[in-house]
């Protein structure tokens, strides 16, 4: 018999809250009855807070973040347009796959694992190409624990004179990390339920400005399910083209109790100290991250490289079966060369420190050279200063 939690730290699906498992563990209902728009315009409401959207819409659609990708493509582009995508980690790999799939014209610029979008790169491209119809940035390449700034690309785009449609891969950071998509320009963001929402899989959230509205509305491109004017017709009445999963609406609601009650700036700045303070901890075991600078750190995910005598996925097996601790292994480029640790959605300092503490075990079972408790230890520094400084104070320390 396992007693005890088994612990998850992959950078999603994330841990569920029991407020919110609970608030989903309700009798199938009638999604026509005339009470549901009430619910339903409430939590269109508030997934505009969380997007900070102040115009445009927030959709919601059965299925995971690759759907959102999928719907923003199909209604904002049509096939042969021209767009700019840059790959650098094992999503961005696939969000470009799809496009060419569905009959765009990418040009894409491939970038070291490690590394981020390439503003610069973008800029001179948007200059020299007016035909390009969309840019395409993943703010947060899950793979490689990299963050890009959207807010760059953006004023890449604007001195380049570009009107082009500004499309953001949000999925590992909105709902964790600052995002501002109205104030940052961005026209299609794309989220879905399993990470910083807290929720099963099973949401695609997408985030659209009012011109993204206006170009699905010029697009000749045929749609159905992700047909966007179908889903905004229903959704102005309060309910949904077809039969929506009423059980993660109701997990979506409790979950968007706790962002909005713990307020988005607070949301940011706990993922901002959580993540540096497992930085602080890699650091501490003489590891380095697979992104390569400080500008490129993610607040969601950390990916850690891994010396070359020691096998990522077989660290993470260990990690599971000895320590009943789940770690994110390698992906594409990096399988094998590194471990992930995620770091979002319901977690704080202590969730932070038992992760360390599993993956100091897995890795010394694996013949890495740390010394146990290194990364705990300075964690728990930096977190005890961190916590002090913001509520005023100094940590207290007895000799």
């Amino acid at each position: 018999m396992k007693i005890g939690t088994t612990h998850l730290f992959v950078p999603g699906p994330t841990v569920v809250p029991e407020v919110v498992r609970r608030a989903m563990n309700v009798p199938m209902e009638d999604h026509r009855a005339p009470d549901f728009p009430d619910f339903v315009l409430e939590i269109l409401s508030d997934l505009r807070c969380v997007f900070r959207l102040r115009t445009g819409r927030v959709l919601l659609y059965p299925g995971s973040g690759t759907a959102a990708w999928e719907a923003s493509i199909t209604n904002c582009l049509e096939r042969g347009d021209r767009v700019l995508m840059s790959r650098f980690g094992h999503f961005s790999h696939l969000w470009a796959d799809m496009a060419r799939r569905l009959g765009l014209d990418v040009v894409c610029h491939d970038v070291p694992w490690g590394e981020g979008v390439p503003v610069e790169t973008y800029e001179r491209e948007l200059r020299a190409d007016p035909s390009i119809k969309a840019v395409f940035v993943t703010h947060n390449e899950t793979s490689t624990g990299v963050a890009s700034d959207v807010r760059a690309v953006r004023r890449a785009m604007d001195a380049a004179g570009s009107d082009a449609l500004l499309f953001v891969d949000g999925v590992s950071s909105i709902g964790s990390v600052d995002f501002r998509q109205e104030d940052w320009g961005v026209d299609l963001a794309v989220a879905g339920s399993q990470k910083g929402f807290m929720l099963p899989a099973g949401l695609a959230i997408l985030g659209v400005s009012e011109r993204a509205v206006e170009a699905a509305e010029r697009t000749a491109t045929e749609r159905c399910f992700f047909s966007f004017r179908d889903m905004i017709t229903a959704n102005d009445v309060g309910y949904f083209p077809y039969t929506p999963p009423t059980p993660l609406l109701h997990g979506l609601r409790a979950s968007l109790d706790r962002l909005l009650d713990e307020g988005m700036d607070d949301v940011a700045a706990r993922h901002r100290r959580l993540g540096h303070g497992v930085r602080q901890g890699v650091q501490a075991w003489g590891l380095d991250l697979c992104a390569t600078a400080p500008r490129w750190h993610s607040d969601t995910v950390t990916a850690v490289r891994l010396p070359t005598d020691v096998d990522g996925a077989a660290l993470c097996r260990n990690a599971y079966h000895r320590y009943r601790t789940s770690f994110g292994g390698g992906l594409g480029k990096v399988a094998g060369k590194v471990f992930r640790i995620g770091h979002l959605g319901d977690v704080n300092e202590v969730s932070c420190l038992t992760a360390l503490a599993a993956a100091e075990m897995a890795l010394l079972d694996a013949g890495a050279a740390i010394d146990p408790g290194a990364g705990v230890a300075a964690a728990q520094q930096y977190f005890r200063q961190a916590l002090a400084d913001e509520k005023g104070g100094e940590p207290v320390i007895r000799t």
